[in-house]
C-alpha cells in the first residue's frame, strides 16, 4: 500500500511538472531572463488557498515591479510538487519552510535563500514560528502531569503530521519525539521513519498526513486524530486565542465563526497546545539557475526595502486585517524580510 501511494505521488508530479514546463517560463541553468515570459513563484499548499490570493499578488506584485516581467502564481496541493518545480527548473522563486528548501537545495545546489521574514524587532535572532502538537480541547488532562504538560501519552494514539517535506509539521515534532522517547528502553532505536506509518507494535496506532497545515489541523478537529502537528502561523487565519499565553502549553485556541476553507466546517470548535516549539522561520528561495546574479540582487534590494516592509498588504496591518485582509505576514512592530545564506538552515539539517 504504501509503494502505491509513493508511486501515485510520483505520477502526480511527473504530470504536474510537465505541465508546468508546457506553461512557459525558463527551463534550466539559465543565466539570462527571458523578459517576456512570466516569473513563476511556487507555493506550499500551505499558502495556496483562494483567501491568501490578494496577499500573494502583493508579492506577485514587487517581483514583477523589480524584474519587469509578468508574475504567474504556482498553487499546488502538495508539497512535493512544489519542491520539484523549483528543483527542475519549472518555477523562480517558492515560499518553502526551512526543511523543504533543504530539501530541495540538496536536489539542485543552484535552488538558495532570496530572503526571509525578520522577528517582530526586525532581527534574524527572532526569525521563528512555532511547532504545536495540539490536542482537541476536553482531551489535555490526559497530557499532564501534576499540572504540566507532558507528551508521554502521545504514544500509542492517531497522529497527524503535515508532509514528510514540511519543517514545523514534520521534521520539527518527529525530532523532540525522537529526542524525548528515546530515553526510554523499548523506544531507544526510535528513528523519523519509523514514526512515519502507525499500526500494532508501532510508535503510533495510526499516521495521517494532512498535506497542509490547515488539513492537519481539520484531522484533529474532525476526530480522525488524537493528537496534531501544525503551527500558528499557518492557522492564524482562522483561529482565535481564548486563554492560556500565546504559543505556550495549555493556550486554547477556538476557530473562528467567519473562518473560510477548510475550517468553515468548524466554527466554535477549541483545542489545546500541548507542546510548542520555535522553529526558524520559512524563507523565499530563488533558482539562482533561472534568474540572473543582478535580477536577485535587485529582488534582495527591493524585498528588503523600508518600502516593502511598510507595505500593509505583505505586512499586514491590524488595519488592514480587521478590514478582512487575510495576510502572509503581520506587522506587530518591525517585521521586514532580511537576506541569510544556506548555512542558516544547518540547524534544521543537524534535526536530520
Amino acid at each position: 500500500m504504501r509503494s502505491l501511494r509513493l508511486l501515485l505521488i510520483v505520477t502526480i508530479v511527473t504530470l504536474a511538472l510537465a505541465a508546468c514546463g508546457a506553461s512557459g517560463g525558463n527551463t534550466g541553468g539559465n543565466t539570462t531572463s527571458n523578459a517576456n515570459s512570466p516569473v513563476i513563484i511556487a507555493w506550499l499548499p500551505n499558502e495556496s488557498g483562494s483567501e491568501l490570493k490578494d496577499a500573494r499578488d502583493a508579492i506577485g506584485a514587487v517581483v514583477s515591479e523589480v524584474l519587469g516581467r509578468p508574475v504567474e502564481h504556482r498553487t499546488t496541493t502538495d508539497y512535493l510538487i512544489a519542491v520539484e518545480a523549483l528543483v527542475n527548473n519549472t518555477a523562480h522563486l517558492g515560499f518553502f519552510g526551512a526543511e523543504a528548501y533543504v530539501q530541495a537545495h540538496d536536489k539542485n545546489n543552484k535552488v538558495v535563500p532570496l530572503v526571509i521574514p525578520s522577528g517582530s524587532d526586525g532581527r534574524l535572532e527572532t526569525a521563528v514560528y512555532y511547532s504545536w502538537l495540539a490536542v482537541v480541547r476536553g482531551q489535555e488532562g490526559n497530557y499532564q502531569e501534576n499540572g504540566i504538560y507532558k507528551i508521554d501519552n502521545i504514544q500509542g494514539k492517531r497522529f497527524a503530521f503535515v508532509s514528510s517535506s514540511s519543517t514545523s509539521g514534520f521534521r520539527v515534532p518527529s525530532a523532540n519525539i525522537i529526542k524525548y522517547f528515546s530515553q526510554q528502553e523499548k523506544w531507544k532505536n526510535l528513528t523519523a521513519d519509523e514514526l512515519i506509518e502507525g499500526g500494532p507494535n508501532k510508535f503510533f496506532s495510526e499516521v495521517q498526513f494532512g498535506g497542509s497545515h490547515q488539513g492537519a489541523a481539520v484531522a484533529l478537529l474532525s476526530g480522525a486524530v488524537d493528537v496534531a502537528s501544525f503551527c500558528d502561523a499557518c492557522v492564524q487565519n482562522y483561529v482565535e486565542l481564548v486563554s492560556g499565553e500565546e504559543n505556550k502549553p495549555g493556550a486554547v485556541y477556538r476557530v473562528l465563526n467567519n473562518a473560510s476553507e477548510p475550517f468553515d466546517k468548524f466554527p466554535g470548535a477549541e483545542f489545546v497546545i500541548i507542546s510548542a516549539t520555535p522553529v526558524i522561520n520559512a524563507p523565499f528561495v530563488v533558482n539562482s539557475g533561472m534568474l540572473t546574479a543582478d535580477e536577485i540582487k535587485r529582488l534582495q534590494d527591493k524585498l528588503t526595502s523600508d518600502e516593502v516592509a511598510n507595505n500593509p498588504r505583505i505586512f499586514a496591518t491590524k488595519a488592514e486585517i480587521d478590514a478582512g485582509f487575510k495576510p502572509l505576514f503581520r506587522k506587530t512592530k518591525d517585521e521586514r524580510f532580511l537576506v541569510v545564506d544556506d548555512a542558516f538552515f544547518n540547524p534544521i539539517r543537524a534535526m536530520r
